[in-house]
């Protein structure tokens, strides 16, 4: 299934439905970590140096995924997710590359990321697409449910003027 794929405003209507979807998964599968009143997530503005993305197909969003920066040569993928209707189809693989792409193109040298250590779907993507596990950082350190990987993807150099 090949998916088009866009840079949006992360605060649009389709942006924050498809981050309410992920939480609604993300509390199932960590029922533990969040009260049930628990306020849901929601994103700020595009942050320097980062980039929000969504998949369509046929007109109907299915995928999202982030960049977020880290320092000058290392950006945070973020918010990956793709809807149950569109799972198994390619969609995940292609929003990565897409971000890999785009954070090339930004001057980015390397990828990391965070996932869940239930989000087994998740773990077996980041493996199959030359992602290596490494020790938790930033936020995620003394979390005992973060899953965290790198990447490098080279970078895109601008030629002289």
């Amino acid at each position: 299934m090949a998916i088009s794929i866009v840079e949006v405003d992360p605060q649009g209507a389709e942006a924050l439905s498809l981050l309410r979807e992920a939480a609604v998964e993300a509390r199932a599968l960590y029922p533990e970590l969040q009260a049930p009143d628990a306020p849901w997530p929601t994103n700020g503005p595009t942050s320097p140096g980062g980039i929000y993305l969504l998949g369509y197909v046929d007109g109907t969003v299915v995928a999202s995924g982030a960049l977020r920066r880290l320092d000058d040569a290392v950006a945070e993928v973020r918010r990956m997710f793709v809807t149950a209707s569109a799972r198994r189809a390619g969609c995940a693989a292609q929003m990565l590359r897409a971000l890999e792409t785009t954070a090339a193109s930004m001057g980015y040298s390397t990828l990391r990321l965070e996932t869940g250590y239930r989000q087994l779907p998740a773990i077996a993507l980041y493996l199959h697409s030359g992602y290596r596990r490494i020790d938790p950082f930033g936020p995620y350190v003394d979390d005992p449910t973060s899953v965290c990987f790198e990447k490098y993807i080279g970078r895109v150099r601008s030629s002289p003027a």
